[in-house]
């Protein structure tokens, strides 16, 4: 696959220079490159092959404390002329925001950047991708019990991302990436579960075998066949490390500078305080080399660093933008994230939960009776109060065994209070951009029949 035509490195600094003519105060500028393409079978048969190749633009201008923001995927000369023209028009017209700014010139990162390995050059043909889907497939559907399949695919893509600003920051990086997986339908007696298996990696090499990830998503749906609810009652629970993330989450959301200084945050005046219990920490690290969310800056250009955003169990920080920060009174954190259009909003980068010392099993033999949670769905979260509930299935264990599987269930609590009884287990994995060990909850209220 040839690399796609890319606009010319000066189009983003001559669209900055002809904001300020068209009467900007400042401006930055966000450029996107991408090419993707993927490829789905299923029964051993092609399905669909999309391929994509994107250039996009970005503008936000300042007049005085105005903004407006415009976005474009046509780089030509007249379009990019009246993408400026109505992006000026609209910051004029825009309502003051006191907090509206680029960011402190002081804060900016500077290069050199820092290396992450973040770009695979070995970019694989669609016939390969096609290869691999289907073996994933044949796999999962050579696992005992599985009756059908939802489809195989694979996929890859590189993007590029560049951000200029007005007032001297100029930085760029590149990253691909690259999924595979299956998922089955798995049947016995006339019920029928659905269970799968993908990964996506920085690098081709890193991508466990095809045969390994089909087998997993084969055994994953077989397992839950036989699903029936329990009683409602008080019971330990564990969240399998694939889904304990989700548990975690509404942490981010809590301690997110724009919910602080709107005040609608149940942890708004928890900096300082604990959440956690005391061995355990939250670490958000921006340059885990071939990480799914490292970056040389945020979207705002300021430096990124290593933190414990929880740290031995207590709130070190807030997740803070300009905007935010300035706001609270304080620094942003290096946590902007934007896209094309519209003002920052803030995220992490790699985030994880520091482990503990048992592994599942042990986790299931220190709870003895207990519900294992596999999937979750329907989140509900109070921001104000920090209640929260979910849908979800996984598996009845007793005595520190699983006894069967179990579907339709909801657990509930309180966050603030469940957090500080978790006990992290010690199958940390780095799958995606946010992970956790399976954590054990002592007693969770679950709702069943």
């Amino acid at each position: 696959m040839a690399d796609s035509p890319a606009p010319s490195p000066d189009l983003i600094h001559d669209v900055i220079g002809a904001a300020l003519r068209a009467g900007a105060d400042a401006a930055e500028a966000v450029t996107s490159e991408r090419t993707s393409l993927s490829v789905g079978v299923r029964d051993g048969a092609l399905e669909d092959v999309e391929r994509e190749e994107a250039h996009d633009l970005g503008l936000r201008v300042f007049i005085g404390k105005r903004q407006a923001t415009v976005s474009t995927s046509d780089l030509s000369a007249p379009t990019r002329a009246r993408l400026i023209e109505r992006a000026v028009a609209m910051a004029r017209l825009a309502p003051e925001d006191p907090y509206a700014t680029l960011a402190p010139e002081e804060r900016l990162a500077r290069a050199p950047f820092r290396d992450m390995d973040l770009y695979d050059a070995n970019f694989p043909e669609p016939a390969a991708l096609e290869a691999a889907a289907r073996d994933c497939e044949a796999a999962a559907l050579d696992v005992e019990g599985v009756a059908r399949s939802e489809g195989g695919h694979a996929s890859a893509s590189r993007s590029a991302w560049r951000l200029v600003t007005s007032h001297g920051f100029d930085g760029q990086y590149r990253g691909t990436a690259f999924s595979l997986g299956a998922g089955v339908i798995a049947e016995k007696d006339g019920q029928m579960e659905r269970g799968g298996e993908h990964r996506t990696l920085r690098h081709l090499s890193d991508m466990p075998a095809a045969e390994t990830l089909g087998r997993e998503a084969g055994r994953r749906a077989v397992a839950r066949v036989g699903a029936r609810k329990i009683a409602s009652q008080t019971l330990p629970v564990i969240f399998e490390n694939r889904v304990a993330t989700q548990v975690l989450s509404p942490l981010l959301g809590a301690i997110s500078g724009p919910s602080i200084a709107r005040g609608t945050s149940f942890l708004k005046d928890a900096l300082g305080e604990a959440v956690l219990p005391a061995h355990l920490s939250l670490i958000d690290d921006p340059f885990r080399t071939r990480g799914l969310g490292s970056t040389p800056f945020d979207d705002e250009g300021v430096e990124v660093v290593e933190r414990a955003l929880v740290d031995r169990g207590v709130i070190t920080t807030w997740l803070m933008n300009t905007a935010a920060a300035a706001q609270l009174g304080l620094e942003s954190t290096g946590h902007a994230s934007r896209g094309l259009a519209g003002p920052s909003g803030v995220s992490t980068h790699n985030l994880h939960l520091t482990p503990g010392e048992a592994d599942l099993a042990g986790l299931m033999g220190q709870a003895g009776t207990g519900l294992l949670v596999t999937s979750m769905f329907g989140p509900s979260l109070n921001p104000n109060t920090g209640d929260w509930s979910a849908g979800v299935s996984g598996f009845l264990f007793e005595g520190g065994v699983i006894v069967h599987p179990v579907s339709e269930v909801t657990v509930a609590g309180n966050l603030r209070q469940l957090w500080m009884r978790v006990v992290a287990g010690s199958d940390l994995e780095f799958r995606s951009s946010f992970n956790s060990p399976s954590l054990l909850f002592d007693a969770v209220a679950v709702a069943g029949k």
